[in-house]
């Protein structure tokens, strides 16, 4: 039995206590509402997804400033965040990296760096991005929600959940340290970052079937992993005109099974997966047997984790189902679903925390005049159109990314149809014009860019013939690039380095 007297009331309840989840209930308690996070599990704890990019530093600073929230400007740059709160676990992300492996041989490269591609986003370490590790992050960021007004419960699961239509009011049964309590709010946040939460409770559906891509992954922290670096010097000579040291950035290893990320930490631990590019049936597998003998096929690299330690947290090599996902819908009455609740594609382009960011500054902004129920409605079903564009312009990135893997000099090209979106929507928002969509998922100009350069790279794929076809695919590309780049990419001049991309501040 409930006692009325133990019912409590809120504008916004919010599942989920990641990054998102405390970022949206600091700002919207700093408009005026008053909100509630509710976390099954206990600060901290382990979350993978963890590097940022330039235009998530710059949405950080702007939900600093618009809600006086300064402690986000000081975790938006590398240099800020070691001055202000160096005891939050980070890593240095100069850029991305990529190198080309061949199962059965050393990693070598060349002075034309035919088989590597290093691309800065920032100019020096000062304004560089950061690699987060998110169970420092995640539990920073609750305590600060916590110290700004908003009511946080950990260790909390929901067991019912009602809509009450005539009063437009949610009640949430939830037990929190052995007690049952009951919560009331106008408005519901899916921010658990998976699709289970809302399947459960709000009746969506969720679907892979209409993505190009199609991998899983294999993933963990390990510790005593050598840096990659240490490596390449041992082994060419030829690193006299990198932009940056490549540990110091997201580190891609691409691999004939799909690739590899390592994102490095100052502690020395190590976030390192291999994503799979499923071609065929999913086997039951021994995630970290599978790990292990993936890196072993790969002489530099089975060098470099033949002393590797499980982290104790999570201690283990997590294995995953296929990654792509969508829901049929992420609002309805009373309730949104966060991005990353809503759909997810594949990591390997570091989409997550940006979109992720993206999303929060949306729903705000979405509620901080007090707009009446129809222009929300209204609000929401654009939010919907627009969040359902971005995930298709993801997946299509990524999976031309995985169909050139194996051919390096085009998968170069199909890469940088990634970073002229980004830059697109970086140099927006520093006009002070943001753009309605993450990566203008919405612009034709940058839809049809990439949309035409994919369709012509899976044309040729399904026909056998991306060997044969890439000066020409590359070329195609170049031409479709060209009028939206201003930052130098695609000039065979730079060799595959890239010295800055992003725009600066």
């Amino acid at each position: 039995m409930i006692n009325n007297n133990e019912i409590r009331h809120y504008d916004f309840v919010i599942v989920g206590s990641g990054f998102a989840g405390s970022i949206l209930g600091m700002c919207l308690s700093k408009i005026g509402y008053s909100v509630c996070i509710l976390e099954k599990e206990k600060h901290p704890r382990f979350a993978v997804g963890e590097s940022s990019t330039p235009i998530a530093d710059m949405v950080l600073r702007k939900l600093s400033e618009d809600y006086n929230l300064p402690f986000l400007s000081k975790i938006s740059r590398y240099g800020e965040w070691q001055r202000n709160y160096p005891d939050i676990g980070c890593g240095l992300k100069r850029g991305f990296s990529y190198y080309f492996q061949i199962s059965g041989e050393e990693f070598k490269g060349d002075r034309a760096h035919t088989n590597e591609l290093l691309v800065a986003a920032s100019i020096n370490d000062e304004n560089s991005d950061t690699n987060w590790l998110r169970s420092d992050v995640d539990h920073f960021l609750i305590q600060k929600a916590a110290e700004v007004g908003t009511t946080v419960l950990e260790e909390t699961e929901i067991t019912s959940l009602v809509r009450n239509d005539d009063s437009a009011i949610w009640s949430i049964e939830y037990n929190s340290g052995g007690s049952k309590s009951v919560a009331k709010c106008s408005w519901l946040i899916d921010a658990t970052g998976s699709d289970q939460f809302s399947r459960k409770f709000l009746g969506t559906t969720s679907s892979s079937d209409l993505f190009e891509t199609n991998s899983r992954a294999l993933f963990s922290h390990f510790n005593e992993v050598p840096e990659w670096f240490s490596h390449v010097k041992k082994n060419q000579e030829f690193i006299d005109d990198y932009p940056y040291h490549p540990d110091h950035s997201a580190l891609h290893q691409l691999l004939e099974e799909g690739w590899m990320w390592m994102l490095r930490f100052n502690s020395g631990k190590l976030s390192a997966g291999i994503v799979l590019d499923n071609s065929g049936e999913l086997t039951v597998e021994d995630p970290e047997a599978r790990f292990f003998a993936i890196n072993r096929r790969y002489p530099s690299l089975k060098r470099l984790f033949e002393s590797a330690e499980l982290s104790t947290t999570p201690g283990k090599v997590v294995g995953t189902g296929r990654l792509q996902r969508k829901l049929n819908r992420v609002f309805g009455d009373g309730w949104i679903a966060l991005n990353h609740s809503g759909g997810f594609v594949d990591p390997l382009h570091s989409t997550g925390i940006a979109h992720t960011l993206c999303t929060v500054e949306k729903i705000v902004n979405m509620f901080k005049n007090k707009t009446s129920s129809n222009d929300i409605q209204a609000r929401l079903h654009k939010y919907q159109e627009t969040m359902f564009m971005e995930i298709e312009l993801i997946d299509l990135l990524v999976s031309a990314g995985y169909m050139t893997r194996r051919n390096f000099p085009l998968f170069t090209a199909a890469v940088m149809l990634y970073f002229v979106a980004s830059v697109r929507y970086e140099q927006s928002r520093l006009k002070g014009d943001i753009p309605d969509s993450y990566l203008c998922a919405a612009d034709p100009e940058i839809k049809n860019c990439i949309r035409k350069s994919f369709d012509e790279i899976k044309k040729a794929k399904t026909e056998n013939r991306l060997d044969l076809d890439t000066g020409t695919l590359i070329q195609h590309i170049k031409q479709r690039v060209d009028p939206l780049n201003n930052v130098g990419l695609m000039d065979e001049s730079k060799k595959n380095m890239y010295t800055h991309t992003a725009v600066e501040m």
